[in-house]
C-alpha cells in the first residue's frame, strides 16, 4: 500500500516547498485532483483536511491501485477517465490540483476545460518541471518535448510534457481565465543536482 504522506510533495523532495498550505482552507470544500496516480495524496487531504476530493486518473493501472488500497475512504472518489472528458458535465470545484501531472496534458485542451470546471476564485494549484536532471531549462514556446520520468524504484520512462517558462504558464493562465498568484522555484537540495520544479498557483477569476 502506499504510504499515506504528512503533507503534499509538489517536487521530488521531502521538505521543499510549502507543502499543504499552497492550497488554502479546504474542509468542506469540493476539490479535483487531476492525475491522482495511487491515490495517496488525495487521502492525506480527505483524512487531514477534511476535503470533498474527486480523484480522476487517466491510467487503468494506477486507478485500480488506488481503488484497492483506498476505496473505502469517506470523502474520496475515484474515478478513472480523462479529465476535460469529466469536467463538461461535473458541478463546478472550488480548488483543483495537480502534482507534475497537469504538464502532461497540453494547455490548451486542458486549461479552457479547468476554466469552466472551477467557480470563481477557486483555487488551481500544480507543480511543473522547469528544469531537467540534464540541465535543460523550460521552452519558450507551447510545444511539448519528451522527457525521461522515473515513477518511484522503476526505471525511467518517457513521457511527452509540457516544460514552459514562468512567464509563458502565466500568459496560458490568464488566457484562460485564471490569475496567477505566485509561482515558486523548488530546488533539489544537492548542490550537484539541477532539476527545478516550479509551483504554480492561480485563481480562477470572477465570471462576468
Amino acid at each position: 500500500m502506499p504510504p499515506i504522506p504528512e503533507q503534499i510533495r509538489w517536487g521530488f523532495w521531502d521538505g521543499i516547498g510549502p507543502g499543504d498550505d499552497a492550497l488554502g482552507p479546504l474542509r468542506g470544500k469540493r476539490v479535483l485532483a487531476v492525475g491522482s496516480g495511487p491515490g495517496h495524496h488525495v487521502v492525506h487531504l480527505a483524512r487531514e483536511h477534511g476535503a470533498l476530493v474527486d480523484a480522476i486518473e487517466l491510467s487503468p493501472t494506477q486507478h485500480q491501485r488506488a481503488i484497492q488500497h483506498f476505496g473505502d475512504v469517506r470523502g474520496v472518489r475515484f474515478m478513472q477517465g480523462d479529465a476535460v472528458e469529466h469536467l463538461r458535465t461535473a458541478e463546478p470545484y472550488d480548488a483543483a490540483y495537480a502534482i507534475g501531472t497537469l504538464a502532461c496534458n497540453d494547455p490548451h485542451y486542458l486549461l479552457p476545460a479547468l476554466g469552466d470546471g472551477l467557480g470563481s476564485g477557486a483555487r488551481l494549484v500544480f507543480s511543473a518541471l522547469h528544469t531537467n536532471l540534464y540541465g535543460h531549462g523550460p521552452s519558450s514556446v507551447v510545444v511539448p518535448r519528451q522527457e525521461m520520468v522515473r515513477i518511484r524504484d522503476q526505471e525511467p520512462i518517457p513521457l511527452q510534457m509540457w516544460v514552459l517558462t514562468p512567464q509563458l504558464w502565466e500568459d496560458v493562465l490568464v488566457d484562460y481565465g485564471f490569475r496567477v498568484e505566485t509561482i515558486d522555484l523548488l530546488r533539489a537540495p544537492e548542490a550537484d543536482n539541477p532539476v527545478v520544479v516550479q509551483l504554480i498557483r492561480a485563481r480562477r477569476t470572477s465570471r462576468t
